[in-house]
């Protein structure tokens, strides 16, 4: 069965989904692909509960562990890979939607792989900030989509920078 909670955050109300002790959604109010069925679903578990104390140290300014909340993204096997890939990039740090798809190629031993196949999963990511997609730019370094909205990402980027990175 899932569950789902609401949060307060700096960046609004989040909400948070869970199913069989693993967290499978993290969404900002507003944010594109929510799933209206978890609407009606509210009820606090230990893992909810868990989820909702990184979302606090994470929002204090420490650097919570990724790897003490458990996860279950619900996508294709590609989009897990590229999920997966998101946690290993540090805190304050960005990095690229190319780069991904490069390492993804040739973790896969092919010569190429579309850095727009890489922006579709990274903007599919269900569980937002804790799987960390606002740290993937363009090429450039340019800020380019983010589900819950450029200025959320701008917002958690400089967050990170200024609390976490600098320390």
């Amino acid at each position: 069965m899932i569950s789902a909670l609401h949060c307060d955050s700096p960046l609004g109300q989040l909400t948070l989904a869970e199913e069989d002790g693993a967290l499978i959604g993290l969404w900002i109010q507003g944010q594109k692909y929510f799933p209206e069925e978890l609407k009606a679903l509210w009820q606090r578990t230990p893992t909810l509960t868990l989820a909702e104390q990184w979302l606090n140290r994470y929002f204090a300014g420490e650097q919570p562990e990724m790897a003490a909340l458990p996860v279950s993204p619900r996508g294709t096997g590609f989009q897990r890979q590229v999920w997966a890939m998101l946690r290993a990039i540090p805190y304050g740090e960005v990095t690229t939607y190319a780069a991904i798809a490069a390492q993804i190629a040739q973790s896969r031993g092919i010569p190429h792989m579309s850095a727009q196949a890489v922006g579709n999963a990274v903007g599919h990511n269900p569980i937002s900030i804790l799987i960390p997609c606002h740290r993937v730019v363009g090429s450039n370094g340019q800020l380019t989509g983010y589900a819950g909205g450029l200025e959320r990402k701008q917002w958690l980027l400089d967050w990170e920078r200024q609390n976490m990175y600098f320390r």
